[in-house]
């Protein structure tokens, strides 16, 4: 992963740059809130925009919500754009996950023009229910990992835990912004808090009823939070955070091994994936009866997504579909 973020940074470089010549070069740099515009709130990723979205509710104070990373590009391959910067640099709340993938969030900060800006990192937020990565049996690692230091877990909004924990800091922050309309945000995050608790229990359900407790992956594994939510085991190509695209014979060989050990009638890939992973070790099976299905980690949803109606709420459930399946839930 370092090597991955390594060959960004000179893209990195001069994107800052850019933001630096225009911050001081142009005559219609938008004002800080603090200045007399509307509260602009910036999220990242999709996850913490549609959260965002639903504390907002009908929006009473007009607030300017916007979503980074919206073009369909993995998180882990986000480069930001100029515009992106400036949105960041312009706005009263910053909305991110603060892990390895975030890096390049330091440099933006510094290009910040509102001096009031405040930082809602997910990470901090979830406090010590933040994991770090970590290498299960058989999983490739790659060549530059550094095992004396472990980076911590980025995904995670893939708990729906961990989503309740971070919506109610968002509210939070909103209350201390809006102080006219905080009851409006408390009631909206309590809400929705209350739809997280009932597919949380769903989830619950479907495991405690399951014949099978393990998941695979033939691919990376960004799922540790989730499956610690439910106590399930899991094998995996790579983790979550890996750059790596091609599996060694070893780790196909093992993994296909589970599979007919554990009886499991799925291999699981994320959301992007070309599957070729998950084909080839479905090949190297007794049975090579398994069929492949996607847990979507809501790492790339886009705009037209959303425009479709793609929600947080709406992907946790057909990934609970998904689960079921892989897990033979009668």
């Amino acid at each position: 992963m370092r090597l991955f973020i390594k060959r960004k940074e000179f893209v990195l470089i001069l994107v800052f740059l850019a933001v630096f010549i225009l911050a001081a070069c142009s005559s219609k740099e938008v004002k800080p809130a603090a200045e007399g515009g509307k509260l602009r709130v910036a999220a990242a990723i999709f996850p913490a925009w549609d959260w965002t979205r639903n504390v907002l509710g009908s929006n009473p104070a007009g607030m300017e919500l916007t979503l980074l990373v919206d073009n369909g590009v993995d998180l882990h391959s986000f480069q930001p754009s100029v515009d992106d910067i400036l949105t960041i640099s312009n706005a009263d709340l910053f909305i991110y996950v603060g892990g390895e993938s975030d890096q390049w969030v330091t440099d933006a900060l510094k290009q910040a023009n509102n001096p009031n800006l405040k930082i809602l990192k997910m990470l901090d937020v979830i406090g010590d229910a933040a994991k770090t990565e970590e290498t299960v049996e058989g999983m490739q690692t790659e060549e530059s990992e550094d095992e004396d230091e472990a980076e911590l877990d980025e995904h995670v909004w893939l708990s729906l835990r961990n989503a309740a924990v971070i919506i109610d800091a968002i509210a939070g922050e909103f209350s201390v912004m809006d102080p006219e309309n905080a009851g409006t945000y408390r009631e909206n995050a309590s809400a929705y808090k209350q739809k997280l608790s009932a597919l949380d229990e769903q989830y619950q359900k479907a495991v405690d009823a399951a014949e099978i407790k393990t998941l695979l992956f033939g691919d990376r594994f960004p799922f540790r939070y989730l499956v610690e939510d439910y106590d399930l085991s899991y094998f995996a190509a790579f983790s979550g955070c890996s750059a790596e695209t091609e599996a060694s014979f070893e780790t196909i060989s093992f993994l296909s091994r589970k599979c007919d050990e554990l009886g499991l009638p799925v291999v699981l890939t994320i959301d992007g994936s070309d599957q070729k992973i998950a084909q080839t070790i479905i090949k190297n099976t007794a049975s090579k009866g398994q069929s492949v299905l996607v847990l979507d980690s809501m790492q790339a949803v886009s705009a037209k997504d959303i425009r479709e109606g793609v929600t947080y709420l709406s992907v946790m459930e057909k990934n609970l579909d998904v689960l079921k399946t892989a897990l033979e839930v009668g």
